[in-house]
């Protein structure tokens, strides 16, 4: 049975995402959460293309201890000594090359001749294996290069010492059958004495993303490359949770397994989709609310006799644990401590006063706090700990048939709180016009999103905002968390609307 790699690029192509932008240290968090989850490689981002990109890098690569740590790496020496600065101190580093081999990337974008392609890939991958031991390439656009060409392409970068061959479906454009074969076509025809694993990265414009990434395991492929949730330019990338479910439901079909811990899934996606401020849809295989709700009276009746009926993952196989903590607002520090322990979080002794006195504060509000309720804590803490600006208070002023009122107070800085009164339709709008002033800016808000962190009346509320720069049309994302709906919607539109203005300020 063949082993399955999984290569997670959330960091790099994820965070190409409209709206998101990770800070450093959520990068940490995220690639610490990965690793739990099994994750062979992860991308952690692009060294050269910012200081900050150089610095995440930099900050995975010191604290992975068992997955490898990739850097991408445009065909040009300058990126390839960045990535391996960015990498020096890493367990096991990895530098990803690239360059497009398709003819209209190569006439437009390029403006080079296959020759000159073929040149340059032979010149920076012997380069990068000079630096790295292991050295993957990729042809972009690979799926819209000539056949013949991409073998060329792919056989020089073996050639010159990669030992990783990735085929991107860049643009989304291919299909199972189509991926498949190419994959069948190019493990057929390439020659090395070193082994060389095929790795696939697929986009998903036609929504054949996870179709085509199996269609390349079943032709060969030994790695597949996509994001958690699917996050990602465009219409997003393979979305690795269900690759790896399928790998496991389907292991008799597939006949590979992965090193993916499936109990990680839920926990991952929660992390990543609180922290780039991208909603799950409720319809959303394997991690989505609803993906195992039962509503039709037939469906009931059979996953009541028996789940299998209609059940082909349970949820706890995926970490959804319905399961109520039993703590509360008479539990203990100790108590505390050791559940953050269970939950994975290593906390230092600030962190845990911190902590333990917003779990006191949650516990007086809820019945119960639930392991689900302790993650959302944890991970707005993070956030707020990296934010200059922040929310002190919120007073409303609500009236059934007229205009609502709505006074907000704001920490802009270090020393300087700042109040501010508006009016609007809603209590949300109102709330919006009051931080619109104090942030003096009026970004578009483009999307607002709710949902309960978990069921029942006391549920914290978890929301999702998006603005956008009316000029330049550039989003930014933010969410926010609390017991109470309208501080976690002030919460969320605070932090998009700064994100918004350190942009602003940057252009200036």
């Amino acid at each position: 049975m063949a082993t399955i790699q999984f290569f997670d690029t959330t960091l790099r192509d994820g965070e190409q995402t409209p709206g998101v932008n990770f800070n450093t240290k959520e990068k940490v968090q995220i690639a610490m959460q990965l690793e739990k989850w099994g994750i062979d490689t992860i991308e952690a981002g692009f060294p050269i293309a910012s200081e900050g990109d150089f610095e995440a890098v930099q900050a995975i690569a010191q604290a992975a201890k068992r997955m490898t740590v990739a850097g991408l790496a445009r065909c040009q020496k300058k990126d390839i000594d960045r990535a391996h600065e960015a990498l020096k101190e890493a367990v096991h580093p990895q530098i990803h090359v690239f360059l497009a081999t398709s003819p209209v990337h190569m006439e437009y974008k390029l403006k080079m001749t296959p020759d000159e392609v073929i040149a340059s890939i032979k010149e920076h991958v012997t380069y990068a294996r000079a630096k790295f031991e292991k050295v993957q390439f990729s042809p972009e656009d690979a799926t819209r290069t000539e056949k013949e060409f991409l073998l060329k392409a792919v056989q020089t970068a073996i050639d010159a010492g990669a030992t990783i061959i990735n085929v991107p479906d860049t643009v989304g454009y291919s299909n199972p059958t189509e991926y498949g074969q190419l994959f069948k076509f190019l493990l057929e025809n390439i020659h090395s004495e070193e082994e060389v694993i095929f790795s696939s990265h697929c986009h998903d414009d036609l929504g054949m993303a996870t179709a085509n990434a199996l269609a390349a395991i079943e032709n060969g492929a030994r790695r597949v490359e996509g994001t958690v949730n699917g996050i990602g330019e465009r219409a997003g990338n393979t979305a690795l949770e269900e690759v790896a479910l399928a790998l496991h439901i389907r292991k008799d079909f597939y006949q590979a397994d992965s090193n993916i811990v499936l109990n990680e899934t839920k926990r991952t996606s929660d992390l990543v989709s609180h922290l780039s401020g991208v909603a799950v849809p409720r319809n959303k295989a394997i991690i989505g609310a609803n993906a195992y709700a039962h509503e039709s009276g037939i469906h009931q009746d059979g996953v009541l006799k028996n789940p299998d009926t209609y059940e082909i993952i349970t949820p706890s196989l995926v970490g959804v644990n319905t399961n109520s903590l039993p703590l509360g607002k008479l539990s203990g520090r100790h108590a505390f401590s050791t559940k953050m322990e269970e939950l994975g979080y290593q906390l230092d002794e600030t962190e845990i006063k911190t902590a333990f006195k917003r779990f006191k504060a949650l516990a007086d509000k809820k019945k119960q706090v639930t392991d689900e309720d302790l993650i959302a804590l944890m991970i707005g803490q993070v956030q707020e700990t990296e934010e200059i600006c922040r929310l002190e208070r919120v007073q409303l002023q609500y009236v059934s048939d007229g205009s609502q009122g709505a006074i907000v107070s704001m920490k802009t800085d270090e020393t300087e709180t700042k109040t501010e009164s508006a009016i609007g339709s809603g209590s949300i709008q109102a709330i919006y016009n009051s931080i619109d002033k104090i942030m003096e800016q009026k970004p578009e808000l483009k999307q607002y999103t709710i949902k309960a962190i978990t069921g029942g009346e006391d549920a914290q509320a978890e929301v999702y905002v998006t603005v956008q720069d009316t000029e330049t049309k550039k989003q930014f994302n933010g969410t926010g968390l609390d017991f109470d709906v309208l501080q976690a919607s002030a919460k969320a539109y605070v932090q998009a609307s700064e994100r918004f203005k350190k942009e602003m300020e940057q252009v200036k």
